[in-house]
């Protein structure tokens, strides 16, 4: 379980790709305080660490989460952003993060607030429906979700078009200021919304 509170960028180093799988090695300055069978979400994906060796760990997705996810278009070199799940007696400072990705949504466009940013995203025309709802019904204005692993708060939302405000720190302390438009972002929608779609489903 995760808050969306995104702690620090990692630096991916190595792929290796192991029949459908794919193993990467990554570089963080909190490695040396994890442990193998830790769970770490990048971009807000799940992974369980494998392996740690010096200042560089690995994790291992599997083909449904490269499906579902961002990952599999990650090339070495590339930045992700890097939260250690919370402990229960944390304060929870997002919201609850499941570091399960429901699909993908297109970055449209940034506008520069002056002294904020508003990026605006589209869920992709492949994002599933979730218990039989469609996605965007679960995203609501003020409502919250997860982008690349960041909890942030909805502005506003028309058909599968959402927009999100990033403020200064986030906007500097997680790879949002180095995606472009046309990037493909991860998104995990409100784990409350989910249930209630689940129980109002038929």
């Amino acid at each position: 379980m995760f808050s969306g509170i995104i702690e620090t960028i990692a630096t991916l180093t190595q792929i290796d790709q192991e029949g459908s799988n794919i193993t990467f090695t990554f570089e963080s300055k909190f490695t040396h305080e994890l442990k193998i069978d830790q769970s770490v979400a990048h971009n807000g994906v799940c992974l369980t660490v494998v392996a740690i060796d010096g200042d560089t760990y690995k994790v291992t997705a599997i083909d449904e989460t490269l499906r579902l996810t961002n990952l599999g278009e990650l090339k070495v070199g590339d930045k992700v952003n890097f939260e250690r799940c919370i402990r229960m007696n944390d304060r929870l400072d997002g919201h609850i993060v499941q570091g399960h990705v429901d699909g993908k949504a297109t970055l449209l466009s940034v506008v520069d607030k002056n002294g904020s940013w508003e990026y605006e995203f589209e869920l992709d025309a492949d994002f599933a429906d979730i218990n039989g709802h469609a996605p965007e019904k679960l995203i609501i204005h003020k409502g919250s979700i997860t982008i690349n692993g960041t909890s942030l708060t909805v502005t506003h939302i028309t058909d599968r078009k959402f927009g999100v405000a990033i403020i200064p720190y986030t906007y500097e302390h997680t790879i949002f200021h180095t995606l472009q438009v046309g990037h493909i972002a991860n998104i995990e929608l409100d784990v409350l919304g989910k249930y209630v779609a689940r129980l109002t489903s038929k």
